[in-house]
């Protein structure tokens, strides 16, 4: 009789690299690992033959790196979605992504279970879970942290292991930053982030960019367009979206756009601190708002807030697959009909500078913003309209003007 089939969701390292042998110690599984690319780049090297000598019967690369970027992050940059102002939520709106490959990946190989190496502190554990559940209820969720049968609490313990295992790798037990990378960002917690007091070690923590300080003294121009809130080109460059985060990545990282320093709280009930590299993200959504301030109404704008909010805490708490996410983002989509043009800014030391924007459907009329009278208004007519807007205020005053009187 053959062995039950668990999917890992792996990426090479040492918590995922120990859960191999113990899924089959500890649960007699065959395990197929699963590692999905959504653009961490030369982390994936080698991978095939480490979970082989790791004691996997099979590995799977997947590249989502498009799908990701069309699917994912494009619904959150048309909405405006950050989370606690800050978060531009790279590693949010990969988590329901991998969830869907590891899911198509169960199904393929008949498999009953899926594993993830989450920790039972974070939100990833919730992201991964909730995706899952969604997409196939059916199958069950091994989360070895928080299994009572896993008894590694150390980096230390872990490569023990794994020498008891057979599986003798270049691990250290140096501790280092914690990070997730994607295409979008990395992110950056433990060592002196751990203590919200201490500013972070950017010579030592930077991977994407520089700290403004050490950007160019001088400028850098560039010019973008859109089509229905979907960005075309850079600099003149026709690309698909991909390649154009690439490219923002290059530049951002270049002038020191996108470094944030964040204490959020976590789904969880705890805060935590952590330093984002989002260079071409940050670009990406400023150019982004730039036309859509040109573009939008005020009243559709207004609802976008909102919108963006709610979407923010959506995607941050793991509920992509679900029918207030379906809506949100129908509602945003509705919204990009006219959010075409192109857009020019300066990059400079961390800033992202205006530098013009135009559009066809700009609903910016220099008619009407100029200080001179022109034929569609009035100056005249602000007086009523004022009257009736005001209303309310001067009911209530009076209102309470006679109170106090009758009071006396």
């Amino acid at each position: 009789m053959s062995k039950e089939k668990v999917i890992l969701a792996y990426s090479g390292g040492l918590d995922t690299t120990a859960i191999i042998p113990w899924l089959k110690e500890t649960y007699d599984y065959d395990v197929i690992c699963c590692c999905i690319d959504c653009g961490q780049g030369e982390e994936l090297d080698g991978l095939h033959e480490r979970a082989q000598y790791s004691g996997a019967s099979k590995l799977y690369i997947e590249d989502i790196v498009d799908d990701f970027c069309e699917n994912y992050i494009m619904p959150c940059v048309q909405a405006g979605a950050v989370y606690e102002n800050k978060y531009l939520l790279g590693t949010s709106m990969a988590r329901p992504g991998i969830a869907a490959k590891l899911v198509e990946i169960a199904r393929k190989e008949g498999a009953t279970a899926i594993c993830h190496g989450a920790t039972g502190k974070g939100n990833d554990q919730i992201r991964f879970e909730l995706g899952i559940k969604a997409l196939a209820p059916d199958l069950k969720i091994i989360a070895p942290w928080r299994d009572s049968k896993w008894q590694m609490d150390s980096r230390e313990s872990e490569i023990e292991y794994c020498k008891a295992h057979g599986i003798d790798l270049p691990f250290g037990t140096d501790s280092s930053y914690s990070r997730d990378r994607n295409l979008w960002h990395i992110s950056h917690e433990g060592l002196e982030l751990e203590d919200p007091s201490l500013m972070p070690n950017y010579d030592h923590l930077l991977v994407l960019s520089v700290s403004p300080e050490k950007a160019p003294d001088e400028g850098e121009y560039v010019t973008m367009t859109f089509e229905a809130g979907v960005p075309k080109s850079v600099n003149g460059v026709e690309m698909k979206v991909s390649d154009i985060i690439r490219t923002l990545n290059t530049l951002g990282g270049k002038h020191g756009i996108g470094i944030v320093d964040i204490v959020e709280n976590r789904v969880v009930g705890m805060k935590s601190r952590g330093v984002y590299e989002t260079p071409g993200g940050t670009i990406l959504m400023e150019a982004h708002k730039q036309l859509e301030e040109l573009c939008q109404d005020r009243a559709t704008m207004d609802m976008k807030k909102d919108v963006g909010n709610r979407l923010a805490q959506v995607c941050y708490e793991g509920k992509w697959f679900t029918p207030l996410r379906e809506a949100l983002c129908a509602f945003v989509e509705s919204t990009q009909k006219y959010v075409t043009g192109e857009v020019k800014f300066k990059l400079y030391k961390g800033n992202i500078i205006k530098a013009g924007t135009t559009s066809p459907y700009s609903l910016y009329n220099e008619s009407l913003a100029s200080f001179t009278t022109g034929d569609m208004y009035d100056h005249h007519d602000a007086d009523g309209f004022i009257t009736l807007f005001g209303l309310p205020l001067k009911v209530r005053a009076m209102q309470l003007m006679n109170v106090e009187k009758n009071q006396k």
